[in-house]
């Protein structure tokens, strides 16, 4: 099990690396994450929905996402309130405290996950959430030590030290860990260094005497790396500028989801985009893309207070375009029910009328993998995912944007999303539109895009797979890591 001494500490990279050098070596390996948080989820081939980066550690032990991977799933709607998904479906709408008391249900769907999956494969690889020397969430813990200590598995512990602190994290870490837990971490990796290497080591001498524990290796700052969010936003944004660059904008709503409809974007090489935050002007542009959200209604509010409603007429009026995705494509829809209160507070919101369609939340969500085609003039063959609640019906849906092919689960092909009679405004369902080059391309020149070609995210995706297996067989003591997974070998992969 990784685990780290803070969020972002680099468990999720390390899980991926170690994947895929052991999925190098022929070792059957899965991914495995209790529990995670994150409004980024991926839908798995067995119809459920896990976390994004299960999915991508999924990919880089070359399977497929399936729902033990990731059986507890919490998608905030508030500061306060998640909804949570079981075994990759839905199960309940809980405040923090209500989600602490619910921790023993919880626990034994991590166990019966973990279970199939030990069943299934010679090693389960597990990646902890946040940190194990959170104190206060300690009782009832299944995503750190507790499961640890309830499945008996070995710990590795990274620390992140371009954060700074990086001796005082893994230390303290250690301080606050019961005896028993101190007892299971067999070893630290610390992550993203840059420098020279000689003037860490009386640093990382002095960790070892000070704990009694190895350090397993110290990973490099990986420039470029590109893998899926987990959850946080990026705000790194392309380099294209002059003239050619298309300009994308993109506002930045409090409970955004699946951001990583983004990702080809921020690497297209003729794509500006700007990620546009609260209390920012909307700038000029000449496609504002609206992305999912986990919260439509609310952030449909926060949308106007914002001033987007504005903004995206007189977009509209100059002749810009408007492309919405999932919750994005709700929005622009004449109203967007929650009857049940799936989302927020029960109740009904005017969209901002642009179709004329509207949309009912419902508590059975949608998730499926699909291909598709769009229905623009070129006709370019894509693919992606569905994972929403809503359901939309209105004459808007009459001029879709993609003819979804029929799916392995029996779903039929049918048309998903809408364009407006003029051709500005573009909606669907489908996430990851801009994942497949050619469709990407078609896309973009339709809201103007007139130099650049879109990248291949998926072999962007396996390169990086590539690129961190060498990091951990180069930079870690693939002996010690191995002998901890109950392999023997050598720690050249094959």
């Amino acid at each position: 099990m990784v685990q780290g001494t803070t969020s972002d500490a680099g468990k999720s990279l390390l899980v991926t690396a170690l994947a895929r050098a052991l999925h190098r070596r022929g070792i059957p390996v899965v991914p495995f994450k209790p529990q995670n948080m994150a409004n980024n989820s991926a839908v798995t081939e067995d119809g459920g929905e896990i976390g994004r980066a299960q999915a991508v550690q999924a990919a880089a032990c070359g399977l497929a996402p399936r729902i033990d991977m990731n059986p507890v799933l919490l998608k905030p709607t508030t500061d306060r309130g998640a909804q949570v998904i079981i075994h990759g479906h839905p199960a309940a709408q809980l405040e923090a405290a209500a989600y602490h008391d619910y921790k023993p249900t919880a626990m034994r769907a991590v166990l019966e996950s973990h279970a199939r999956l030990s069943e299934a494969f010679e090693l389960v690889l597990v990646e902890g959430a946040g940190s194990p020397a959170e104190i206060n969430l300690r009782d009832r813990d299944i995503a750190n030590m507790g499961f640890a200590e309830a499945v008996d598995c070995p710990v590795i512990l990274v620390a992140d030290i371009d954060r700074g602190g990086v001796f005082a994290h893994l230390v303290g870490t250690l301080e606050l860990l019961s005896d028993s837990e101190r007892a299971r971490v067999a070893g630290f990796v610390i992550n993203r260094f840059r420098g020279d290497i000689s003037l860490l080591q009386p640093g990382l001498d002095w960790l070892e005497q000070r704990t009694g524990k190895p350090v397993l290796g110290v990973l490099p700052y990986l420039q470029g790396l590109q893998l899926d969010a987990e959850d946080g936003l990026s705000r790194e944004v392309s380099n294209a500028d002059g003239a050619d660059a298309l300009r994308v904008a993109v506002p930045v709503y409090p409970r955004i989801s699946n951001h990583t409809d983004l990702d080809a974007l921020r690497r297209h090489p003729g794509v500006d985009l700007r990620l546009v935050g609260p209390n920012e002007a909307p700038p000029p542009a000449d496609l504002i893309l609206l992305p999912g959200s986990k919260a439509v209604r609310d952030d449909l509010a926060w949308l106007r207070a914002q001033g987007w409603e504005a903004a995206i007429a007189r977009h509209l009026r100059y002749g810009g375009h408007v492309l919405g995705i999932c919750g994005g494509f709700q929005m622009l829809g004449r109203a967007i029910h929650d009857p049940e209160g799936v989302e927020s507070a029960p109740g009904s919101s005017e969209g901002l009328g642009w179709f004329a369609m509207e949309t009912t939340l419902t508590a059975t969500k949608v998730l499926r993998n699909r291909s598709a085609r769009l229905l623009l003039e070129e006709g370019a063959a894509t693919r992606g995912y569905e994972i929403h609640a809503g359901r939309t019906q209105g004459p808007a849906l009459a001029a879709p944007l993609l003819q979804l092919d029929a799916g392995e689960d029996d779903a039929p092909s049918q048309p998903d999303g809408a364009i407006s009679p003029d051709g500005q405004i573009l909606g669907c369902y489908l996430h990851g539109l801009f994942d497949e080059p050619a469709a990407a391309d078609v896309l973009l020149r339709h809201a103007g895009l007139r130099a650049g070609a879109a990248v291949d995210m998926r072999a962007m995706r396996e390169a990086a797979f590539e690129r961190l297996a060498d990091a951990v067989d180069r930079h870690l003591s693939m002996d010690r890591i191995l002998a901890l997974c109950g392999q023997r070998g050598s720690a050249c992969a094959n």
